[in-house]
């Protein structure tokens, strides 16, 4: 092929799909659109606050209690 038209050929060939580049434009734009609402007050309450605090909780409840290492079958995990 000539040089002309193999650069015709790959101008225009591949086109983008609208429905991923609304998606790509709403991804980058997100933080211009959001508002807090009760709704997203309660979930960033839930995950920056109450589900650390209970697996901080649980941490501290079993520290200690556990040992999992050199146990032979039959031998229990408690150490308490």
């Amino acid at each position: 092929m000539r040089p002309t038209l193999m650069r015709m050929a790959h101008a225009n060939s591949v086109h983008m799909d609208p429905a991923l580049v609304r998606y790509a434009n709403m991804y980058v734009k997100r933080h211009e659109f959001f508002r807090w609402t009760p709704r997203t007050a309660w979930i960033t309450f839930a995950y920056v606050i109450a589900v650390p605090s209970c697996f901080l909780y649980l941490a501290y409840r079993t520290e200690g209690k556990y040992d999992l290492r050199g146990k032979r079958r039959g031998d229990t995990i408690a150490e308490f």
